[in-house]
C-alpha cells in the first residue's frame, strides 16, 4: 500500500499501527464499544492521507503522556518537551492545558483511550483548575507542577486564559455531567470587564501584579476568541465594541493573483490566523460581510505564495514546503516569524515550523497535506510526538543572511511545543470531522457570543 493511499481515519487500528512502537502503556489502543457522548459530534468523517493520522495521534500522545501528577497540580501540561532528553519543561502552560483538554474527546473518538479514561482525566484536571489561584478569574500564564505561578512576575494572561477556557468547555461539554458544571463555573467567574479598557474599547494586552496592565489588543490577530467568550459571558459580559474597534484599526491587503484581500496581522505569523479557528467555527459573515474563515484561507494562500519568493534565498523553502509561525529558531524562540503581506514587520531567516502548514489544513488542505508529505520524508523532522517544532537548512549558495549561523547539516529543533502541537491536532480533527467546531456550536456561551458580534 502506498503512503499516499487514502484511508478512513475512523479506523483507529490503522492509525495506531503507524505509531505503536511509541505507545505509552497508559494509552489504550483497544476499541471500546461503550463510548457514549451526549451528542454525535462526528457524523461526517472525511477520508484523509495517512500522514494526517500519524501527526494527529503523535500530537495526542504529547498531551496525554505528559502531565503533572502532583496532588495539587494533577493534569497540568508542560509548555514544551525535549525529544533528545525525553523531558518536559518544569513550567506548565495554561494554553497547553487548554489544547490538551480539547484533545481528550479526540482520543476517545479514535479509541486511543476509553471514555472512562478521558472523563477521569478531564474531571481531575478541571478540579485542579478550579482550585488554582486566579486574578479576577484569569490564570497565570505559567505554573509549576503544584499549580502555583511559576515565578513572582509571571503575567496574568488574557489570551492564554481564553485558550484554556476553550479547552475546558470543549472537554466539559463532551464528557458532560460534573465536568461540564465545573467548566461552566470556571468560565463564568472570569471578569472580562476587568481586563477591558472601556475608554478606548480595547482589551489590555497583559497584566502583571507587580506592574499592572500594559499594551492593548489593537488589530486583528489570534484574539478573536476573546471577543466571542467575553460577549457570551452571562456574568461579566463585554459586548461588541471591542470587536468593532479591532476591525476598524486593522489593515487589509491588496488583491493579488494568488489570494484575495484579507485582514493583516502585525507579523503575518500563521498562528494568528489559526488559534481562534481551532476552537470556533467562524465560517459565517458578520453584519459588515466579514468572514474570518475566508480571511484565514487567503492568509494561508499568502503564506504559500511568500514561501515561493524565498526559494532562492533559503534551502528550507523547496519542494512546496511552507509555513512561518511563532516558533523556535536557530537563535531561540520568536513570535516574529511570519509571511508578507503583514501590517508590521515579519521575520524570515529560513526557519520553517511544520505546525504552520498543519494548522492551516482546514483552509488550504491540498497545500498543507503536500507540505506534510515533504516534512515526513526527512526523519530528522519526526519524533515520538510527531513533527518537531521547527528546522532550518540554511541559505543557498547565492544568498547571505548574517542573522543566522546554520551549519551545512542544518538546524533541527530539539523540542516540541504544546501550543503548536495543539493547534495542529485540533485543526486536523476539524478537517476530518469538524468535531471541535460541532462541540462549541452546541455550547450556548459561544452561540450567544457569536450572536452578540453578529457573526451568524
Amino acid at each position: 500500500m502506498k503512503n499516499t493511499k487514502l484511508f478512513i481515519i475512523l479506523l483507529s487500528s490503522i492509525l495506531v499501527s503507524c505509531s505503536q512502537n511509541n505507545t505509552s502503556s497508559e494509552v489504550s489502543n483497544e476499541t471500546s464499544e461503550e463510548v457514549t457522548t451526549v451528542k454525535n459530534y462526528r457524523e461526517n468523517i472525511r477520508e484523509v492521507d495517512q500522514i494526517c493520522g500519524k501527526e494527529l495521534y503523535a500530537s495526542f500522545k504529547f498531551f496525554y503522556e505528559n502531565i503533572s501528577t502532583t496532588e495539587r497540580g494533577y493534569g497540568l501540561i508542560p509548555d514544551r518537551y525535549n525529544i533528545n532528553n525525553n523531558t518536559g519543561s518544569n513550567y506548565y502552560s495554561i494554553a497547553s492545558i487548554g489544547y490538551g483538554l480539547a484533545c481528550l474527546p479526540i482520543g476517545v473518538e479514535h479509541n486511543w483511550i476509553s471514555n472512562e479514561q478521558g472523563l477521569e482525566r478531564t474531571l481531575k484536571t478541571l478540579q485542579t483548575l478550579e482550585n488554582i489561584e486566579t486574578v479576577h478569574g484569569f490564570y497565570y500564564h505559567f505554573l509549576n507542577a503544584n499549580g502555583q505561578k511559576f515565578s513572582s512576575d509571571i503575567e496574568v494572561s488574557v489570551i492564554d486564559t481564553a485558550i484554556l477556557i476553550n479547552g475546558c468547555l470543549v472537554a466539559g461539554k463532551y464528557f458532560g455531567g460534573e465536568c461540564y458544571s465545573i467548566a461552566c463555573r470556571i468560565y463564568e467567574k472570569i471578569e472580562w470587564e476587568w481586563y477591558y479598557n472601556e475608554d478606548i474599547g480595547k482589551f489590555y494586552m497583559g497584566y502583571k501584579p507587580n506592574s499592572g496592565f500594559s499594551g492593548s489588543w489593537n488589530e486583528y490577530a489570534e484574539q478573536l476568541m476573546m471577543y466571542v467568550l467575553a460577549a457570551g459571558s452571562p456574568t461579566h459580559k463585554v459586548g461588541k465594541a471591542a470587536y468593532d474597534v479591532m476591525k476598524r484599526l486593522s489593515k487589509i491587503s491588496s488583491k493579488t493573483a494568488d489570494y484575495d484581500p484579507f485582514y493583516l496581522t502585525y507579523t503575518g505569523s500563521l498562528f494568528t490566523y489559526q488559534f481562534s479557528h481551532a476552537f470556533i467555527d467562524f465560517n459565517h459573515e458578520d453584519e459588515s460581510g466579514v468572514n474570518w474563515f475566508t480571511n484565514s484561507i487567503n492568509a494561508s494562500k499568502a503564506a504559500v505564495a511568500y514561501a515561493k519568493t524565498q526559494q532562492n534565498n533559503y534551502k528550507t523553502f523547496q519542494n512546496g514546503v511552507w509555513g512561518l509561525t511563532a516558533s523556535d529558531g536557530p537563535n531561540g524562540y520568536t513570535g516574529a516569524y511570519g509571511s508578507k503581506p503583514c501590517s508590521g514587520k515579519n521575520k524570515c531567516d529560513g526557519t520553517i515550523a511544520p505546525c504552520a502548514a498543519v494548522g492551516s489544513i482546514v483552509f488550504t488542505p491540498e497545500k498543507s497535506i503536500a507540505a506534510m508529505k515533504e516534512f515526513i520524508k526527512d526523519q530528522r523532522l519526526w519524533s515520538k510526538y510527531g513533527f518537531i517544532d521547527a528546522y532550518n537548512l540554511g541559505t543557498t549558495e547565492t544568498y547571505t543572511d548574517n542573522s543566522i549561523n546554520v551549519s551545512s547539516k542544518g538546524w533541527f529543533d530539539s523540542d516540541v511545543i504544546g501550543i503548536d502541537k495543539g493547534v495542529g491536532a485540533l485543526m486536523i480533527e476539524n478537517y476530518i470531522s469538524g468535531m471541535i467546531w460541532n462541540i462549541t456550536n452546541d455550547i450556548p456561551y459561544y452561540q450567544n457570543g457569536l450572536k452578540e458580534l453578529t457573526i451568524r
